[in-house]
């Protein structure tokens, strides 16, 4: 009798929201330290965020798996095993290589219902059997063809400590099984960025440098840059997205045409990612494109080579982006509200009263986020303390980002999925107690975020301070031996993180309770009764006298001083 093995999503996220994730990706020349780099905000109303985990595991001759993720069901259909599957913490396995995703939907006349594999199963099964970037390209090329494909448009961030892939993959509609795609290797020094919507354009079709689904025995051949379905420019054709010469083929342009929407709200946040690492004046070169003028540009860089490497702490601050000092600050009007606060309710379109449209920015980070994640893949160190995804649940912006080792078997107590129930607070919740402290600090945004900074600085100071420490500990372990010792200290760091933020959360009760803001002694202790009312922002204050005219004008008071 075979065996059956069940494969667990265990970010069950249900129906994501239109305009879901980030990704981020940083080649290993465009790094300070030289290790390859990726990130992922995991956006979405209606879950809490979790850390998923699949442990390593030999398996029998006619093992099979029973594919449940949140697509259609597919009673009784399985994917057949392989006979080693790796460790898997998060989105990285003990081999280093990482998968991280976005949604742009595309051509939704192209999904089928049919093919058993959704976007983040492919993902996970690719984890579990692959140790490059490469066998994670081609794993998920031939389980989409033997299995079909039942997801939207999917962009796919795939690396590994060597290299950096971007890949994009669409189905072909009820009926048709497999799936048109294509991945590109991102140049060692530069950065890519993608973010719901199709990014690929044309792409190389030169023999040596490139090759289709047809020649994938060649993937791991070092001069290969691209890999493409073979069918991807003719599948265009029939269905009668694209007409013109092979060398003209755009995926984005026959697979998911732009519009002023889904720019707005996705390629802008690449472009504001680009601003931080490149000359201000050349990316705003590309605000026509950012505000729906196609006739003057049509497309932002796939990557760019930064000013300077990028560390991992600036791929995190960048996660954290409002668009702030840019032309789509979101702090910069009234829409702020009094606070100067950088977030906005949905949903993404309202009117006024005189039935006018309006529409809000949408940044990289968000508070709708489940979770989030910077991963990093040294290749000059072993695996098991080479690939760390610095995680978090909930929005960027308002989490310290805590290292998590790839090796490791044990999950932190505040990262399981059981600890993380979505409709019940629970203390024990890393998602639940960042939540606490992030929804106290929304509405007085400017007035209450650096106490969080500082709080956030301490946490992440203290772990990267503590990495050299780490691997001067574990340079003469033996590997059973640094497994052991590093799942202690992914632990130890999950508890820290809590600790801090539980105390932060009570701090900000006692300290800004009804809207003031408490004093406190030079011990920082607070004191029994000084308070300061700090009021509104300028700017809000100088909008509610343009909007309401005499309406509050203490007059008055004004004529009184004046005499």
């Amino acid at each position: 009798m075979k065996k059956l093995l069940l494969l667990t999503l265990v970010f069950a996220l249900g129906l994501q929201s239109a305009w879901a994730c980030t990704n981020l990706i940083v080649g290993k020349k465009a790094s300070a330290d030289g290790s390859v780099m990726c990130s992922y905000n995991c956006d979405g109303f209606g879950f809490s965020g979790s850390l998923s985990y699949s442990p390593a595991g030999r398996h029998a001759d006619g093992e099979l798996i029973a594919i449940h993720g949140w697509g259609p069901p597919h009673e009784g259909q399985y994917v057949k095993q392989v006979p080693y599957t790796y460790n898997v913490v998060g989105l990285m396995n003990e081999r280093q290589v990482t998968i991280v995703e976005t949604t742009f939907d595309g051509r939704l006349i192209l999904v089928n219902n049919e093919g058993l594999l959704d976007y983040f199963s492919l993902m996970r099964l690719a984890l579990q059997r692959s140790s490059t970037a490469r066998e994670a390209i081609k794993c998920m090329a031939e389980l989409v063809e033997e299995y079909g494909y039942n997801s939207s448009g999917e962009t796919l961030t795939i690396c590994d400590p060597n290299e950096a892939w971007i890949m994009e993959i669409v189905g072909k509609g009820p009926g048709r099984k497999g799936a048109v795609w294509v991945a590109l290797r991102i140049p060692d020094d530069c950065i890519c960025a993608h973010a719901n919507l199709s990014r690929i354009r044309q792409f190389p079709q030169e023999k040596g440098r490139s090759i289709n689904s047809k020649q994938l025995n060649k993937i791991n051949k070092p001069e290969v840059e691209c890999v493409y379905a073979y069918d991807v420019i003719s599948f265009a054709r029939e269905k009668g997205f694209f007409n013109g010469k092979d060398a003209d083929f755009s995926f984005r342009d026959a697979y998911c045409p732009i519009d002023f929407e889904n720019v707005r709200y996705a390629d802008a946040r690449v472009w504001s990612f680009f601003r931080h690492h490149y000359s201000h004046e050349e990316m705003d070169k590309y605000l026509p494109y950012i505000n729906g003028d196609f006739d003057q540009c049509d497309h932002l860089p796939l990557w760019i080579k930064p000013d300077k490497p990028l560390s991992i702490r600036d791929l995190q601050q960048d996660m954290r982006d409002h668009f702030e000092g840019t032309a789509l600050d979101m702090t910069a009007d009234m829409t702020a509200g009094p606070w100067g606060m950088p977030i906005r309710p949905l949903p993404m379109h309202y009117k006024d009263s005189d039935s006018i449209a309006y529409f809000r920015e949408r940044p990289i980070a968000t508070q709708q986020s489940g979770f989030t994640m910077t991963c990093q893949m040294r290749s000059w160190l072993p695996d098991d303390v080479g690939g760390v995804t610095w995680f978090n649940c909930d929005d960027a912006d308002m989490v310290a980002y805590v290292p998590l080792y790839c090796c490791i078997t044990q999950m932190p107590d505040a990262f399981r999925p059981e600890n993380n129930p979505r409709a019940e607070f629970s203390d024990q919740s890393a998602f639940w107690m960042n939540n606490w402290v992030a929804n106290m600090i929304y509405p007085r945004y400017s007035m209450m975020i650096g106490d969080l900074r500082k709080a956030q600085k301490e946490l992440e100071d203290y772990y990267f301070a503590d990495q050299d420490s780490v691997l001067s500990a574990i340079k003469d372990m033996m590997p059973a031996d640094r497994q052991s010792y590093l799942n202690k200290k992914s632990i130890a760091y999950a508890e820290r993180m809590m600790q801090r933020w539980d105390k932060l959360a009570k701090y900000l009760i006692v300290k800004y309770n009804d809207q003031i803001v408490r004093r406190t002694d030079e011990n920082g202790q607070f004191t029994r009764w000084g308070h300061d009312t700090p009021g509104y922002d300028q700017q809000f204050i100088d909008a509610v006298g343009k909007s309401t005219g005499d309406r509050y004008r203490l007059k008055e008071v004004i004529e009184r001083r004046e005499r």
